[in-house]
């Protein structure tokens, strides 16, 4: 089975809960496992929330924006903003590491994604945006398919 969605929303926090709970529903034709699902819903919002806060600073006019497409057994979300930027992947990835430590940000955003995903890209240009791609296989597809 194939299929994809598309969703764009303003850069605010009220609406981390919003595309994670999309996500999930969407993700759920693929009949994932409770943990497969919050794991998925944990990345997603761990990725919008680092758009929100460290692409845009909360702006509102600003927009976030999620392709997921599902095939088989497979996840593929992507999330990009065109914020900021990163200035230094390496070092955002690096645990515990935030630019925001007034903010209380844990720095575990990227180590939280590449722990539950099979794969995270991240690409990432100043001024321009970043944009995260994530992939996972999901184990009870796998099983169903066969």
């Amino acid at each position: 089975m194939k299929n994809e969605m598309k969703l764009e929303f303003s850069a605010v926090s009220e609406n981390e809960a919003f595309a994670r709970v999309s996500v999930g529903a969407f993700t759920a034709q693929l009949d994932p496992d409770m943990n497969e699902l919050t794991e998925l819903k944990t990345v997603v919002s761990e990725a919008v929330t680092n758009s929100i806060i460290h692409g845009y600073n909360e702006n509102p006019a600003a927009t976030i924006t999620i392709l997921v497409k599902i095939d088989t057994d497979t996840v593929e979300v992507t999330i990009k903003d065109e914020g900021v930027g990163i200035e230094n992947i390496d070092k955002a990835k690096e645990p515990l590491y935030t630019t925001k430590p007034e903010l209380e940000r844990s720095g575990m955003g990227f180590t939280i994604m590449e722990n539950f995903m099979d794969e995270v890209e991240v690409i990432s240009e100043q001024n321009t945006g970043t944009t995260v791609y994530l992939r996972k296989r999901l184990a009870r597809s796998q099983t169903l398919c066969n």
